[in-house]
């Protein structure tokens, strides 16, 4: 009689541990170029117009990165 049904299958994660560092690095990257906006208060002003935005720009960046990025196969099987 087969255990599949009664086993728990072990599911994998669909991203590893550097792609969760990367999304939450981008993720803070956002917020903080958000804040900064915030905070300054002037609408013409050099954090509201150059600093934020970029911020802001390169933490999307930073976050399609950690949703694309894949492992190499040779990496792991060097790890093995």
């Amino acid at each position: 009689m087969p255990k599949s049904s009664k086993q728990k299958r072990r599911r994998a994660l669909v991203f590893e541990k550097r792609n969760y560092l990367l999304l939450l690095g981008g993720l803070l990257l956002i917020v903080v170029g958000f804040t900064a906006m915030y905070l300054e208060g002037e609408f013409l002003g050099f954090v509201s117009l150059t600093v934020s935005p970029l911020l802001i720009l390169a933490g999307y960046a930073v976050v399609g990165y950690g949703l694309l990025w894949w492992p190499d196969d040779e990496a792991d099987a060097a790890d093995a």
